[in-house]
C-alpha cells in the first residue's frame, strides 16, 4: 500500500484505528490485485482552510463549496479521522468490502472519502452522512 509513510504528519497524525483498519484492508485487497494509495489523511487548519478557499473560488459561494470541502472546525480530516484514496479500483474494492474492516464511504458525492465507522462491522454495512445542502 503506498501513502502509508508515517514521517508524513497526513498519516502520522491520523486517529490510530484508521491506519490500522486501512493496513488490514489494504492487505486483503492485495490479494485481489488491487493496491491502495492515501491522497490525503490529516490535515492543519491551514490547509482545510486553504482547500476551502480554492473551492469557494470555483463555485463561487461557500454554501455551494460546503458540498465538496467544510471548515477547519468541521472537517473530520483536522481530527485525522478521514483519509482520501486514490485510484478507482482502490475505492471500488473499498464500496464493495470497507464495511468489514470498518471503513466506510459516508458522503455520496465523495468516492474517495473514507472515515472509520467501526459499529459497521457487525452489520457488514455502511450508511451515507446527508449531502450538505447547497446554495444561499
Amino acid at each position: 500500500m503506498t501513502g502509508f509513510d508515517e514521517a508524513i504528519p497526513a498519516v502520522a497524525d491520523l486517529d490510530p484505528g484508521l491506519p490500522e483498519a486501512l493496513r488490514r484492508a489494504a492487505t486483503a485487497a492485495a490479494d485481489d490485485g488491487v493496491e491502495f494509495c492515501v491522497n490525503s489523511g490529516w490535515r492543519s487548519p491551514e490547509y482545510q482552510d486553504q482547500l476551502l478557499c480554492e473551492e469557494v473560488a470555483e463555485y463561487g459561494s461557500e454554501g455551494e463549496a460546503a458540498g465538496w470541502v467544510v471548515t477547519a472546525a468541521t472537517s473530520p480530516h483536522m481530527s485525522g479521522e478521514a483519509v482520501g484514496i486514490g485510484r478507482s479500483v482502490a475505492t471500488a474494492w473499498l464500496s464493495q468490502h470497507g464495511a468489514e474492516y470498518g471503513l466506510c464511504r459516508i458522503h455520496r458525492n465523495e468516492p474517495w472519502h473514507y472515515e472509520l465507522r467501526t459499529n459497521a462491522i457487525d452489520r457488514r454495512a455502511c450508511a451515507f452522512m446527508p449531502t450538505p445542502p447547497t446554495g444561499p
